[in-house]
């Protein structure tokens, strides 16, 4: 599958090394806001020998239909901001490209844009791709319902420089059907991210953990995304609709 990534940080080249090293996907081009790195290739700036073309071009500099003409993708996986989807949304359900979404938070404005995109194409979006993160909202969720009176906590602790309350710890708040003001945040060094959900019951306490160890599980779960929604039909995913036929296996 040939892939479009929209969005080169810290997150993006992570998940550019990722994608650049899985034979089964070619990273086709990178788009990014900076014009610093036009011309080159993601593989350059990673220093990957493979034969993915990874061309890098900016977002000011670029024409996203000329683009798409000229190189082709199948998806698109995006690890850019917020208003980005406007950008690339429209172009790409035209297109019937598939949408991955990484952004870690969208207003209603852009939930709904989601929602009318997915008419045309298949839309994704989760705020927190990693695979194991979303293990552990399943899993918290499924003890839930076992267990609805049980006292919830949620600790989130990410590095030092990370504002507001983690996209992935409100999440797990919505899930699990409780106030954001049960979510501790822990701001330190340089952690990548972790999550915990506290569960206290009576005599008992059930803990589940996640951490990331670098930011290439973002990419790994973005691909486990991509090979999952091969067969799917045009609608707005999430990582539920992905995760629930491995627990109960459907088909």
């Amino acid at each position: 599958m040939k892939i479009g990534l929209i969005g080169f940080g810290k997150a993006g080249k992570a998940v550019a090394n990722v994608i650049l090293q899985h034979t089964d996907f070619s990273l086709e081009w990178v788009l990014r806001k900076s014009g610093i790195l036009e011309h080159t290739s993601a593989k350059e700036v990673l220093g990957i020998s493979v034969a993915d073309p990874g061309l890098i071009y900016s977002e000011q500099n670029t024409d996203l239909e000329a683009l798409l003409n000229k190189k082709p993708v199948d998806i698109i996986i995006d690890f850019s901001t917020a208003e980005g989807i406007y950008s690339y949304g429209k172009i790409a359900s035209r297109r019937n490209i598939k949408i991955i979404s990484a952004i870690s938070h969208y207003e209603e404005n852009e939930k709904r844009f989601l929602k009318e995109l997915s008419l045309d194409t298949v839309v994704f979006w989760s705020p927190n791709i990693t695979l194991g993160v979303n293990y552990l909202l399943f899993a918290a969720s499924l003890l839930k319902n076992i267990a609805p009176g049980v006292d919830i906590e949620v600790i989130e602790e990410h590095f030092k420089a990370k504002a507001g309350i983690s996209g992935t710890a409100v999440k797990i708040a919505e899930t699990l059907d409780i106030e954001t003001s049960s979510i501790n945040s822990v701001r330190a060094g340089g952690i990548v991210g972790k999550h915990e959900v506290i569960f206290g019951f009576p005599y008992q306490t059930v803990r589940l953990v996640h951490e990331s160890i670098s930011r290439e599980a973002f990419g790994s779960g973005a691909l486990f995304v991509a090979e999952n929604l091969n067969k799917k039909g045009n609608g707005l995913y999430n990582f539920e609709d992905i995760l629930r036929p491995y627990f109960f296996n459907q088909s």
